[in-house]
């Protein structure tokens, strides 16, 4: 059988797993706090004939070797935490970070998640939620008789109770941030988990230890750029085109040889 029909097949492999990240990326172009994938390959091992350097004589070497590559895989894939573009909503609780970091948010299990998504709400409690109706931590209450809610950029929510002229500091918005943030696990619904890769989160107040600040009004958009996609689309589709191409010659080969030993 001839190598090339499986190294071929390897690299088709490939291009479906670098076309799903793509359709994932595109399916997300809209998604508020997403952050796009890349995917990473390496190839794979070799059969070595003949190694480089060895001697093909006593005072002379082969400068090159014989090595046969077996094709690639994937290798990992990453999230790319560049920022997005901001969209003014104008709404109370819409939050973006301007810099590093990540909102904490307590889930249903006790455990805290990470999202850049800023769209945030008020349960029947007062206690800003995200849309899943899953509280930020450390948990901010809003007095139900609030006529208008102020975030500062270091992340102090203040609001304006009914009959008063002057607000009042009702929580203050901490940030966490990570060593490798790539390293973080993709939960769904814009969370991020803490696993070792991304190191242990480090929680502090917006605009400092490194992280942004929080601008209120604006939520952060998907970082995900349609063309480059696009573009990125098209070669992988023909980088599969080319490999299908390979095995088809393969075949193509392999039955003229049979052909000659009739």
């Amino acid at each position: 059988m001839m190598r090339s029909l499986w190294t071929a097949a390897s690299g088709m492999n490939t291009q479906t797993s670098n076309i799903n990240v793509i359709a994932n990326n595109l399916a997300n172009v809209n998604t508020t706090g997403f952050k796009k994938s890349r995917a990473d390959f390496q190839d794979l091992m070799y059969q070595t004939v003949q190694n480089p350097g060895s001697p093909s004589t006593n005072a002379a070497q082969i400068p090159v070797g014989i090595q046969f590559g077996m094709g690639a895989k994937l290798a990992a894939v990453s999230k790319q935490f560049t920022p997005g573009d901001f969209s003014n909503t104008g709404g109370q609780l819409d939050m973006a970070i301007e810099g590093d970091g990540f909102f904490q948010i307590q889930m249903p299990d006790g455990s805290t998640a990470y999202s850049r998504a800023g769209a945030f709400k008020l349960d029947s409690n007062g206690r800003v939620v995200t849309p899943e109706g899953y509280p930020m931590l450390p948990e901010i209450v809003i007095p139900n008789n609030s006529t208008k809610i102020t975030i500062g950029t270091d992340g102090t929510v203040s609001a304006v109770q009914a009959g008063q002229s002057t607000a009042s500091t009702v929580g203050n918005i901490q940030l966490a941030n990570f060593t490798n943030p790539a390293g973080l696990s993709s939960m769904g619904r814009n969370f991020y988990q803490q696993t070792d890769a991304s190191g242990n989160a480090t929680t502090g107040t917006p605009g400092q230890t490194g992280l942004g600040t929080i601008t209120q009004g604006f939520l952060e958009m998907s970082n995900v750029d349609v063309a480059t996609e696009m573009v990125n689309m098209i070669i992988g589709q023909r980088a599969y085109e080319a490999n299908s191409k390979a095995i088809t010659t393969s075949d193509e080969m392999l039955q003229l040889a049979n052909n000659l030993k009739r």
